[in-house]
């Protein structure tokens, strides 16, 4: 069975990705984080920090906003 490395840097950067990935959906769409958070029903500095990829977001969290930007959560989650 593979190991975990002792840090969480690798943690911090798939955060990063998946708030990029985030980011990129929802400028392509052209909306706003207001609109996206606001129809998600989360809460504006939550949003913020799982796009910024400074937050653990709940799979909650991350399935309304994948539905939001009418892609698959599983979009989100590939790099």
């Amino acid at each position: 069975m593979p190991t975990l490395p002792d840090d969480d840097a690798w943690l911090l950067e798939e955060q990063r990705a998946i708030g990029d990935r985030i980011r990129v959906a929802r400028i392509r769409q052209n909306r706003t984080q207001e609109s996206v958070y606001l129809a998600a029903r989360i809460a504006r500095s939550a949003y913020q920090e799982i796009e910024a990829g400074r937050a653990e977001a709940r799979i909650g969290s991350l399935l309304r906003i994948a539905r939001v930007l009418g892609i698959h959560v599983t979009d989100l989650l590939r790099s």
